[in-house]
């Protein structure tokens, strides 16, 4: 069946265009259950049956599994059992009438202006990487990208003078981004002044650039962020998603439309974007309670 799993992860790769977080997680969600049925059931996942698939997500449950990572195992473990039908190995699906945990909508952390402006004004403009950091935080809040689109930037994905980026996102879909004023003024002083002090290969094309000269990664990004987050007592620890969910917040509540926002976002379902509605609503509540003679 390991095997299987191996055909299995090249055919969503390949197929689904699956991120390689995604079929990372995918992997290493198929394998646990795999051992499950082999250590706690004795039998292979073709003999599985709707209970006994049933059973390992309550066996998660018990062992304190949060209610996402139980829905992601699942899916996991649909996209297995539907490859398997695909591919005439087993007749019948065990996982057709199953559904997911209901997760708890958790609203996500957003900055207030006066944050963003302080945390953007912490780095130090005299050195490259400070001129580097202020500039990744400045397209990261004028754009809304998640970290790892930001950090596999080119400068071919960079236009200027039309004032937009390109970028590539979940399922390697490619969207075209504008840029703001600020952030087109910043992107312009790292690539004249700073990117070339960081830069050991000519070559190297990615935009952003660690002390090494080569590209950032997720992980580094993380760290700067955190340094920064650090120096402003923020009461709540920031990550770049913090700047993700203050991007589309401001943007809702300046009037941007719901639709404008998903397409800037790159969510596939605007579902994804509704919850920032409700951040909206929240923030107008509070407003009214406070400014309202009868609130």
């Amino acid at each position: 069946m390991h095997d299987y799993l191996q055909e299995f992860t090249n055919y969503i790769a390949v197929e689904r265009g699956l991120a390689p977080n995604t079929l990372e997680s995918y992997g290493r969600d198929l394998r646990q259950y795999l051992d499950y049925l082999h250590d706690k059931k004795g039998i292979s996942p073709t003999e599985a049956t709707q209970p006994i698939v049933g059973g390992y997500l309550l066996y998660l449950q018990a062992k304190g599994r949060a209610a996402s990572t139980i829905s992601r195992a699942l899916a996991a473990i649909k996209a297995f059992y539907h490859f398997l039908v695909r591919e005439q190995i087993i007749n019948r699906d065990p996982t057709i009438n199953l559904d997911a945990p209901k997760q708890e909508k958790r609203l996500p952390r957003v900055l207030s202006v006066e944050s963003v402006v302080e945390l953007l004004e912490q780095p130090d403009l005299k050195t490259p990487s400070g001129i580097r950091d202020r500039t990744m935080l400045e397209v990261l809040y004028a754009t809304g990208l998640r970290v790892t689109e930001l950090v596999t930037l080119k400068i071919s994905d960079v236009n200027l003078k039309e004032g937009y980026i390109k970028c590539t996102g979940k399922g390697s879909k490619e969207r075209i981004v504008p840029l703001g004023k600020v952030a087109i003024k910043y992107l312009q002083f790292y690539l004249e002044h700073a990117r070339k002090f960081l830069a050991s290969d000519p070559a190297e094309e990615v935009l952003f650039l660690n002390h090494h000269g080569h590209g950032l990664t997720r992980q580094g990004f993380w760290k700067i962020i955190k340094k920064y987050a650090e120096k402003i007592d923020a009461v709540e620890s920031i990550t770049p998603h913090t700047l993700r969910h203050t991007f589309a917040t401001h943007l809702l509540e300046n009037g941007a439309d719901l639709r404008a926002v998903q397409e800037l976002l790159g969510h596939a379902d605007i579902s994804t974007t509704q919850i920032y509605t409700h951040l909206t609503k929240n923030r107008l509540k509070e407003v009214y309670d406070k400014a309202h003679p009868r609130a």
